[in-house]
């Protein structure tokens, strides 16, 4: 177990999904029950960043709210971070359920001196599957307050490390592990890849 919190932000909005996907059953859990079970093992802290608390109460996380609503991923970065007392923390979102636990080790062996250990693949970064230092939180809000809501926009006023998943010798990090699910369609396709019977569940039940 890490000393470090691993924060799930589930404050997006799911309009592409419909309803709550965090809500939507995947494996034996819903999708965000999915992901913080997987993290459980790894960190000392579970945190959730969430605008609806009362949906996750019975979650084994600390819920916290976002501190500057409504600039996305962004918002949750920022509310994670300051909620934990640790340096170092994994932040992923809530529909990424594929996580691989010797990959986000890996992830964490390479943080130090950085403020931010990111996944790369070509030319696209994984902002939402990434280590970040609490050293961030200044560069954040200062992109909030500035209007800059990229999940990757306060980047240029941190230390990066980019890691470049197609050139790890001993891994095999497939497009699996980046998968995340925002459409009905996603949802079906992840339920495959988890052997599940979609019939079972209906599309977005």
């Amino acid at each position: 177990m890490y000393e470090a919190a691993g924060i799930v932000l589930a404050g997006g909005k799911s309009t592409r999904m419909g309803t709550n996907k965090a809500l939507l059953p995947l494996g034996k859990e819903s999708m965000l029950a999915t992901v913080v079970a997987t993290l459980q093992p790894l960190f000392s802290d579970i945190i959730v960043v969430t605008n609806t608390p009362d949906l996750y109460r019975d979650l084994k996380a600390r819920l916290v709210p976002d501190v500057i609503p409504g600039r996305g991923p962004l918002s949750g970065f920022h509310a994670g971070l300051l909620a934990s007392s640790y340096h170092h923390n994994f932040i992923v979102a809530c529909d990424m359920p594929f996580l691989e636990p010797d990959f986000i080790k890996y992830l964490f062996e390479q943080s130090r001196g950085y403020d931010v250990v990111v996944p790369r693949r070509g030319e696209y970064l994984q902002p939402l599957h990434a280590v970040y230092s609490r050293d961030c939180i200044k560069a954040i809000e200062d992109c909030l307050v500035g209007g800059n809501y990229q999940a990757f926009a306060f980047y240029r006023w941190v230390k990066v490390r980019y890691v470049d998943v197609d050139r790890l010798a001993g891994f095999n990090v497939t497009e699996k592990v980046f998968f995340n699910i925002n459409t009905p369609a996603d949802l079906v396709r992840a339920r495959r890849m988890m052997g599940e019977s979609v019939a079972n569940h209906g599309a977005l039940s």
